[in-house]
This record gives structure tokens, sequence and C-alpha cells, in this order.
């Protein structure tokens, strides 16, 4: 495996290309659309984070394209594998309380966003257990700054550390349950 994205990597990047997109939020949009779609190309992930997407003959620049080129990489690569070692892109544990809540909340509400405008899935086709999932995401995408009661500190990290497990695992049970709804997509590299 290759060595761990750096979320601040993926934000200066973001910034770089113009973006004010949340770094979580677009590892979210990134996961939510590779669950949704058998063939989803880095171009349309920038299409979706950079101002001007990527018209034609437009290059990156090497500090805009390399952390957001291995954070889609590698996150297709944990996704496929199907071993549980997929991580949500979030600050480090160094970032306060509030910024990693926040964090968590914008990478569910892209996870929901890349998988609603990348899922082509008819009404009733997704399993209970994915519903549910996505109905979950819902709620954590409604945490934001202030989110953070007046718990202690150490129920309050507690309570955070529990969220990014579920979120974790979550994702990985979509990926998986999806499978053969992927594999039965055909494989246009169609825009949505």
């Amino acid at each position: 495996m290759s060595a761990p994205i750096v979320f601040d990597d993926v934000a200066q990047a973001l910034a770089a290309g113009g973006s004010t997109v949340h770094a979580a939020e677009a590892h979210g949009c990134l996961c939510g659309a590779l669950c949704a779609r058998r063939s989803y190309l880095p171009a349309e992930w920038l299409e979706e984070l950079l101002p001007e997407g990527l018209e034609a003959g437009t290059t990156l620049s090497v500090t805009t394209a390399g952390p957001l080129q291995s954070l889609f990489d590698q996150s297709r690569a944990v996704l496929q594998a199907r071993e549980m070692e997929f991580e949500p892109l979030l600050p480090p544990d160094e970032a306060t309380l509030d910024e990693r809540v926040e964090a968590l909340g914008a990478w569910a509400q892209g996870f929901l966003y890349g998988f609603g405008a990348a899922g082509p899935f008819k009404p009733g086709t997704l399993t209970t257990a994915v519903a549910e999932v996505l109905t979950d995401f819902a709620e954590v995408a409604r945490a934001g700054a202030g989110a953070v009661g007046s718990e202690s500190v150490e129920v309050e990290e507690g309570a955070l550390a529990e969220l990014v497990e579920f979120v974790r695992v979550g994702v990985q049970l979509i990926y998986d349950e999806l499978a053969d709804l992927r594999a039965a997509q055909a494989t246009s590299t169609a825009r949505h």
C-alpha cells in the first residue's frame, strides 16, 4: 500500500486548483461516486471540485494533480480490495474537535452528493442495508461547527471515534452491497 494521503496536502491541492470545496467533502464525493458507478474517472471528479472543471487541453499543476490523483487511486484501490482498510479523509487528531466534527459532516455530505449525482439507481433497487446507511449518513452530514456539546472532551472524542468507525464500515458495506448493480452497468463514461 502507498503512503497515506495527508489531509492538508489535499486541502492545499484543492485551493491551488481554485476550489473552495472542503477536502473531506471532496473525498466523500469521490467515495460516493465510486460506490455508485462502475466507471468513474478522475476527470469527472475534478469537474465536480474545480471551478472551471477540466476543459479540453487543460492540465493541472503538479501541486494540484499529485495529491488529488493519489487520493483517487488509493480510494478506489482500498474499496476494491474489500479488506476493510478504508478510511475517510479527515483532519489529523491534532486538529480541534470542532474541526474534525465539521469535517466528518462535510465528508458525509460529499458522499451523499457523489452517490446521488453518480448513481443510476431506480427506486427500490437499493438494499435495506444500503438505504439505512445512507439515511444515517444524512444524519452525520448535519454535524458541523458548534455540534460539540457540553459533554466531557473524552466522551465527545469517543463519540466522534464511533461515528468515524461507522462511516468507515458503512462505506465499505455500501461498496460491497452494490457490487452486482455496478457490474450490471454499461461501461459508458457519459458525464452526469
